[in-house]
């Protein structure tokens, strides 16, 4: 499994502009709606519900905010980072800088569960997230994902 299976570039915000979780949340919503068609609300309401569940901030300045969808027929990815940072109530209590949220069709827990631990991989190596940190573009960014995706 690649992440670039189900991250395309055009879900990629190379500059978020909200300051916390809720409104990150509808940003992110916004942008799979203009790129896929799926209705903002409905993902918005299936990542806050999940977030009530518990902070998908995971730490080391990372969020994976994650749901299930009943109509969408395959996995997918939109990254977003953050050069401020974000109050997304991570368990270390620091800001977020990098956000992958991840949409998986509502009967897929196998492969949701594999896309989850391959983004939280890939997120652990601190070179990797000053590279992201770093690049001048969305498209350099995508092309650094891509290339750690690789080595995996």
């Amino acid at each position: 499994m690649k992440i670039v299976d189900f991250l395309k570039p055009g879900l990629i915000i190379e500059n978020l502009t909200s300051q916390n979780k809720q409104d990150i949340l509808k940003e992110f919503s916004q942008c799979i709606e203009k790129a896929l068609g799926l209705k903002a609300d409905k993902v918005f309401n299936v990542l806050i519900e999940r977030e009530k569940l518990g902070s998908t901030g995971i730490g080391e300045g990372v969020a994976i905010p994650h749901g299930k969808l009943s109509d969408i027929p395959e996995l997918v990815c939109c990254f977003g980072r953050s050069q401020r940072g974000i109050e997304f109530e991570a368990i270390d209590n620091k800001p977020v800088y990098l956000i992958f949220l991840l949409l998986a069709p509502e009967n897929s827990a196998g492969t949701h569960l594999k896309a989850l631990a391959k983004i939280s991989k890939i997120l652990k190596d601190p070179g990797f997230r000053k590279q992201i940190l770093e690049a001048e573009s969305a498209e350099k960014i995508y092309q650094i994902i891509k290339e750690e995706d690789d080595k995996l």
